[in-house]
């Protein structure tokens, strides 16, 4: 039988996860992976057996290793920005 994490290592991986998640240049996967992240981890918070917590924190580390190689490829094929993005407006003054 397998050692449940603790709950700091489990923090850990949720902090490394949505850092990667936001690392995504597209909005749709970038968004998506945080709402799934966010929804793992709240099943992750609530559950009680120890076996069944080990489980599901190994399969959040062997998660995260895909997600920072997709999270690469997705840079490398980065596409438009969204209109739904936050968009860095610099504003120039005009001297007339």
């Amino acid at each position: 039988m397998s050692n449940p994490p603790s709950a700091k290592s489990i923090l850990h991986l949720y902090a490394s996860t949505l850092r990667t998640c936001r690392t995504f240049s597209s909005y749709n996967f970038r968004e998506y992976f945080l709402r799934r992240t966010k929804s793992t981890f709240r099943e992750i918070q609530k559950e009680q057996d120890p076996v069944r917590l080990a489980a599901l924190y190994n399969e959040s580390v062997k998660e995260l290793a895909v997600l920072k190689r997709g999270a690469i490829v997705n840079q490398l094929y980065g596409g438009w920005t969204l209109a739904v993005e936050k968009q860095n407006i610099r504003r120039e003054r005009s001297d007339g």
